[in-house]
């Protein structure tokens, strides 16, 4: 007990999941015969409304009552249904909880459940995810039955952070140096009971509390600094607007997107032409309708406008030279949440008259990102984006709407870690070699260019 210097407390729906338990715990309660499998008129809307806005007075008070709704049902049954609830629930934990409740063990702290959701229901899955405790509501048992009333109390609000004070009074834990994580405007009390507080997917009113007292806002289903609103993320805005028939100064033509997994971790890897070429990948995005988070250069996260943008787009800062295996960590940890991550290996645009290589030379980042996370790499090879943002220009071509350059992307076919050579620095050859395989047939022509063609290549002044 003395060893650990703390504790984390997670609230469940909203905050470790990402959405509601109920209709886990239902179909669950329903495939062991304690309920109906048929649906509550406007149950759907009901758990919809929740998943967005958070929780209200009635959500709760149907809560309350579902003590009373559960006299007489066989405990042991209760307990199957709770391993199944296990089961589901585990595909619908946010992706960045797993790693902040490992973060916390690594740190010495104990790591605790406090929800509403009755114990039996709950606790199999508690344990699936390695929590030391669970502080639950608790129906009252006799003769192998629920009595319809409660054991204690019911966790929920001020009763919630009751329990959790004696919790961390019974196991010598100093509540000044414990975590609190939830979403909810009622989880007040618990939160303002720690050192250090956690808004998570806020609702409205604990977003406007958080944002007065200074608590951190955080949300656990995407990268650290993305900030989100009613559910959605400034991707979810932006896959809206950024499709290829919408392009004012340029034309897309994306071929291959099908190659890109759905879900699950992957590395997309594309040649590097233009500061355009980061458009063109969120077009690819788009399309696709899965977030892309790219690796982005410090000068980029530091930019007052672009720097913005970036990290609300879930952007991985690279602090090139700096020898910090940071940007790789975060790298990982975003792969180990099922996440897509963009790079271009080339690691800049080339300039000047590397510019016109046909041969792509690129760094072992990706390789190395694949090789520790076993995530695939998809090579895509980019193609007119030059013409969009020369290398030269300090914006876009905005003015080419009446003629707009055709941008090419094209998605070639997953290579799986078995697939790539050990030697970190043949592998890289040979996904340059892949990705220069996309590109159109002129891409491969050697050329000598003038000297307007190797300015158009250089950095403006």
């Amino acid at each position: 007990m003395s060893t650990m210097s703390g504790a984390a407390f997670f609230d469940l729906d909203r905050t470790l999941l990402k959405g509601a338990s109920t209709p886990a715990i239902r179909k669950a309660l329903a495939q062991v015969g304690l309920v109906s499998e048929k649906a509550i008129p406007g149950e759907g809307v009901f758990v919809r409304v929740y998943d967005v806005w958070g929780e209200s007075l009635a959500h709760m008070a149907l809560a309350r009552l579902a003590a009373f709704a559960c006299k007489g049902w066989d405990v042991e049954k209760a307990t199957q249904a709770g391993e199944l609830i296990a089961e589901m629930l585990m595909s619908k934990v946010a992706p960045y909880a797993p790693a902040l409740i490992e973060e916390h063990r690594n740190d010495h702290r104990y790591v605790v459940l406090a929800t509403t959701t009755p114990k039996h229901l709950v606790e199999p899955f508690a344990r699936r995810l390695g929590f030391d405790d669970v502080i639950a509501t608790t129906y009252e048992v006799r003769d192998g039955h629920f009595t319809g009333r409660l054991s204690g109390s019911f966790v929920w609000s001020g009763w919630k952070m009751s329990r959790v004070k004696s919790w961390a009074k019974n196991n010598s834990v100093s509540l000044k140096d414990s975590f609190a994580y939830s979403d909810s405007v009622y989880d007040v009390p618990l939160l303002s009971s720690v050192g250090h507080p956690f808004a998570v997917n806020p609702d409205n009113r604990l977003r406007a509390l958080a944002i007065g007292r200074r608590w951190p806002i955080i949300f656990l289903d995407v990268p650290p600094g993305v900030p989100k609103f009613a559910g959605l993320e400034p991707f979810d805005v932006v896959a809206k607007i950024a499709r290829p028939s919408l392009g004012a100064f340029a034309r897309f033509e994306v071929l291959g997107a099908e190659n890109i997994p759905k879900t699950g971790p992957v590395i997309v890897a594309a040649n590097h032409r233009s500061y355009f070429d980061v458009g063109a990948v969120g077009i690819l995005a788009s399309t696709i309708g899965r977030p892309i988070r790219f690796l982005a250069k410090k000068e980029v996260m530091d930019a007052p406008v672009i720097g913005a943008v970036a990290r609300a787009m879930g952007a991985i800062r690279v602090d090139r030279g700096s020898g910090s295996d940071r940007p790789l960590q975060d790298a990982l940890r975003t792969l180990g949440s099922g996440m897509a991550i963009g790079i271009f290996p080339q690691g800049t645009i080339p300039r000047g008259e590397k510019f016109f290589e046909p041969k792509l030379v690129g760094k072992t980042g990706a390789v190395r990102l694949a090789q520790e996370s076993g995530a695939p790499i998809v090579p895509v090879g980019i193609w007119g984006t030059e013409n969009v943002w020369p290398r030269s220009a300090r914006i876009p071509r905005v003015s080419a709407v009446l003629s707009p350059p055709l941008v090419t992307i094209t998605v070639g076919e997953p290579i799986t870690v078995d697939k790539l050579p050990n030697d970190v620095q043949q592998a890289t050859t040979n996904l340059m070699d892949q990705i220069a395989s996309l590109l159109p047939a002129e891409a491969r022509d050697k050329i000598v260019p003038n000297q307007d063609q190797i300015r158009s290549a250089l950095p403006p002044q």
